[in-house]
């Protein structure tokens, strides 16, 4: 049985092992330093963290909060989103850019009131039939609002992982069947609200994309192929 318990803290890849406790509280002790304040992540509202899970998509968060805040105010929840016209709507979000996603809000909150009520589903099946809302934004919604422990498969997590163990990054990563294992394997069971903003909190502060990463202030760097031969 204790052999069990080993074997299962152990996540290998690449002919590389990372003991997934010991990295998920060296992340997470990371996170709780270095955490962003958005104004999404001060709720645990589902409504509220839904608005910015369709908001974020191909947005930079930094953008998106003054949109986010004056959304809520107007729309404070599901019922008063689906009264609004789509002018309403298109007024509210133009600024984001990614104009198809203005009806696809409008649908969504009709389809949370026809189906489930007005209330946001907490089921990652149920999520997903509603329109607008993606593989990402469900896992997102049901780890940020539920602490469930769903995964977060994007290009930022992607690139954490791929230069941890030193796999090739590629576009289509994100669809790769050995990265969403690794990341499954990876998140916390216990606290994953946590680990997952502070996984994407280090890809944007320190494992980063449009500039080199500062390995020298990662915390994952004992542990890191990348960060190793650097």
């Amino acid at each position: 049985m204790k052999r069990d318990r080993v074997i299962a803290e152990i996540v290998q890849a690449n002919g590389y092992i990372i003991d997934s406790r010991a990295f998920r509280k060296t992340l997470v002790a990371w996170g709780r330093k270095h955490f962003r304040p958005f104004p999404w992540r001060q709720t645990k509202n589902p409504y509220r963290i839904l608005v910015a899970e369709v908001m974020l998509h191909r947005t930079q968060a930094l953008q998106v909060v003054p949109v986010y805040k004056r959304f809520v105010r107007c729309y404070p929840d599901v019922v008063t989103l689906a009264r609004a016209s789509q002018k309403e709507i298109r007024s509210a979000l133009h600024s984001l850019g990614l104009h198809w996603r203005i009806d696809l809000v409008r649908k969504m909150a009709a389809g949370i009131i026809r189906t489930f009520g007005g209330k946001v589903p907490q089921k990652r099946e149920d999520l997903l039939i509603l329109p607008g809302v993606s593989d990402y934004v469900a896992s997102a919604l049901c780890c940020f609002a539920y602490n469930i422990p769903e995964t977060l498969i994007d290009t930022n997590t992607v690139r954490v992982v791929g230069r941890l163990y030193g796999l090739k990054i590629k576009d289509s990563s994100r669809r790769n069947r050995r990265f969403r294992e690794i990341l499954v394997a990876l998140v916390d069971p216990s606290n994953p609200r946590a680990y997952n903003y502070a996984l994407l909190d280090l890809a944007d502060q320190v494992c980063t994309r449009k500039r080199p990463p500062e390995c020298g202030r990662c915390p994952l760097a004992g542990w890191c192929v990348y960060a190793q031969a650097r």
